[in-house]
C-alpha cells in the first residue's frame, strides 16, 4: 500500500470550521466569522466532497470564508503544526510495511492519499464514494504507538475496498481483516506475536480459522506447531486436512472460503453470540 501523506489549505480550514474547536482562539474565531459571514459558512459545508474527489484542481465556488480564514494567525499556526505533524509521520513511516502487506494480502496495493490535519482534531475518517477511498487523519502520533496508527489506517481502508457482506458473514470478513493486519502484519513489523490484539467478540472467529489461515500464509504442517506456540493458539492437526489450494488466494478469497465453509468451521448459535 503505498500512502501520499499531503497536508492541503482548502481540507485543512473545512475541518477547521466544521469540527469542534480544537482552542479557545479557534472558537472565537468560528464564532465571528459565523456572526458575519453566516450564508458563507454554511454554504462551505457541502464543498468537502468535492475537494476530496480532485483536490489538484478544485476552486471553491465561494472562497469567501477560505480567503478569510487564510490570513488568520490561528491558521497559519493550525498549517504549521500539521506541517510538523506529517513530518513526523514521514520519519516514522516503516517501508517494511509495504513488503509484509503484499506478502500477507498477495496482490499489488492502490496508491492512497491520506490528507493530514492538525492531530488535535483525534479523527480517522474513511470515505468510500464512487470506487475511491479517501482518508483524513488527525490522530495523536508517538514512537509507541504509530504502527498500530499504520494499522489502523489500513484496516479502515481494506474495510470499505472489500465487497459489503451481511449478517455473519460480515463478521467472519471483520474477523479475517483483523488477523491479517492487526495481528499478522504487526507481527511482522515487530517480530512479537500480536495474535492477542483486536476485538475480544471476533476472538472466537479468529481461533476456528487460524488453522486454515495457516494454510493461507503457506506454512507446512512441520512448521504449524511452532506458529501455534508463537501465537498461543492450539488446535489439533489431525482434524484439519491441509489445503494446499489457499496459498494461492488472495484476502478476499480466503474471506470467500472461509463464509462459504462456514457451517463447518464455525458453531451457528456462536456465531449469533457475537
Amino acid at each position: 500500500m503505498n500512502i501520499k501523506f499531503i497536508v492541503n489549505d482548502y481540507i485543512l480550514i473545512w475541518n477547521l470550521l466544521f469540527r469542534a474547536s480544537i482552542s479557545e482562539s479557534i472558537h472565537k474565531l468560528k464564532q465571528k466569522l459565523w456572526t458575519n459571514y453566516k450564508d458563507e459558512y454554511n454554504y462551505t459545508y457541502k464543498d468537502k466532497m468535492l475537494m476530496l474527489e480532485d483536490i489538484k484542481n478544485y476552486i471553491p465556488n465561494d472562497d469567501t470564508i477560505y480567503n478569510l480564514v487564510l490570513e488568520t494567525k490561528e491558521y497559519q499556526k493550525l498549517k504549521k503544526e500539521a506541517e510538523k505533524y506529517r513530518l513526523e509521520i514521514l520519519k516514522l513511516w516503516d517501508k517494511k510495511l509495504n513488503i509484509y502487506l503484499q506478502k500477507i494480502l498477495k496482490e499489488e496495493l492502490t496508491e492512497y492519499t491520506v490528507f493530514l490535519v492538525n492531530e488535535e482534531f483525534d479523527i480517522l475518517e474513511t470515505i468510500k464514494k464512487d470506487n475511491h477511498i479517501y482518508i483524513i487523519l488527525g490522530k495523536k502520533l508517538t514512537k509507541q504507538n504509530y504502527r498500530k496508527l499504520m494499522v489502523d489506517i489500513i484496516i479502515n481502508v481494506l474495510k470499505k475496498e472489500m465487497k459489503e457482506y451481511q449478517g455473519n458473514d460480515k463478521l467472519i470478513a471483520e474477523a479475517i481483516i483483523e488477523m491479517a493486519i492487526c495481528n499478522e502484519l504487526a507481527t511482522c513489523l515487530t517480530n512479537n506475536s500480536h495474535y492477542f490484539m483486536g476485538n475480544e467478540k471476533l476472538t472466537y472467529i479468529k481461533r476456528q480459522a487460524y488453522p486454515y489461515w495457516l494454510m493461507y500464509l503457506g506454512i507446512t504442517v512441520e512448521q504449524m506447531p511452532q506458529y501455534m506456540s508463537r501465537d498461543k493458539i492450539a488446535f489439533n492437526l489431525e482434524k484439519y486436512p491441509y489445503e494446499a489450494k489457499l496459498q494461492e488466494y488472495k484476502l478476499e478469497d480466503f474471506i470467500d472460503f472461509c463464509i462459504k465453509y462456514k457451517k463447518y468451521m464455525f458453531k451457528e448459535d456462536q456465531l449469533d453470540l457475537i
